[in-house]
């Protein structure tokens, strides 16, 4: 099932969110170049109790689309992300009324997504699932970080410390912000590269099951 609004993104879900308007909610951002279907292949993977929603970004990026520049004169452009991020945020309130929790998953790029989303939203996010991303370099106006300051999110970060994309800059900067922000459980792959493992996929499962299933 896929729909769209104005100003709001094209989603895909794993099952009609109107037939389970209490179930916890799972959202997945995907990475730079990929597209809304790619991430929907873990949710076999991951707890049934979730209704999951795959969300496409808005810039096309042969062979599918970004949520801002990376590789160009505009990459990491405040205005781009600001635009990227700005219609989701009362797309994600709407979603998550009424549920039971709230829950975001990112890959590479969406792991960006997803944290800048909690920044925006603090409070009204119960966890984000990172998968071989970062943050956001710099901050935006919409972020409300000393919130997360006093009371930080959690966070699961799994990533390949020798991940040939995500680049050393990055990862310190995401690293030194998360200290202040965020209740983190980090995981290192090795040799996974720039992907995502089964064994890390388990893990995945494992914490969305105590941290947010609560069983």
């Amino acid at each position: 099932m896929m729909g769209a609004m104005s100003e709001n993104p094209v989603v895909i879900w794993n099952r009609d969110p109107a037939e389970s308007p209490e179930a916890p909610l799972l959202v997945l951002f995907h990475g730079f170049g990929s597209n809304e279907q790619d991430l929907m292949g873990l949710v076999p993977q991951l707890p049934q109790d979730f209704v999951v929603a795959s969300v496409r970004a808005p810039l096309p990026q042969p062979p599918g689309y970004s949520w801002y520049p990376l590789y160009d004169d505009e990459a990491f452009s405040s205005d781009l992300i600001r635009r990227a991020v700005e219609p989701l945020v009362d797309w994600l309130r709407e979603q998550a009324r009424g549920r039971a929790s709230t829950t975001l998953l990112g890959f590479s790029q969406g792991m960006s997504i997803a944290t800048s989303l909690v920044r925006a939203l603090p409070g009204e996010v119960d966890a984000v699932i990172g998968l071989s991303g970062f943050t956001v370099p710099e901050p935006l106006e919409l972020f409300r970080d000393d919130e997360l300051e006093r009371k930080p999110f959690r966070l699961f970060w799994g990533r390949d410390p020798q991940d040939p994309i995500v680049n050393a800059q990055l990862v310190d900067m995401t690293a030194q912000w998360l200290l202040d922000h965020a209740d983190v459980t980090k995981v290192h792959y090795q040799g996974i590269g720039h992907s995502v493992s089964p064994q890390e996929i388990g893990h995945v499962s494992e914490y969305l099951t105590r941290y947010v299933l609560g069983r």
